[in-house]
């Protein structure tokens, strides 16, 4: 059965930008637990570019760009 929230994109914009955010903690977390440079490197890069994906998804949320409007 489908819930009232499935077909809202809100919902799903929320939903994907929490998981995105828990993440990009994560690997900020990580940075201090490894000790090789190129792996900090990698879990910083990856932290910034979920940063980005996230705001995309906040833009698309309130119509920032003009890619997102109709």
């Amino acid at each position: 059965m489908v819930s009232q929230t499935d077909g809202d994109p809100r919902h799903h914009i929320r939903q994907t930008k929490a998981r995105l955010r828990e993440i990009t903690d994560h690997l900020r977390e990580d940075i201090d637990k490894v000790d090789e440079p190129q792996l900090k490197a990698m879990f910083e890069t990856s932290a910034e570019v979920l940063t980005g994906l996230s705001k995309a998804f906040s833009d698309y949320e309130q119509k920032n760009e003009s890619a997102w409007r109709k």
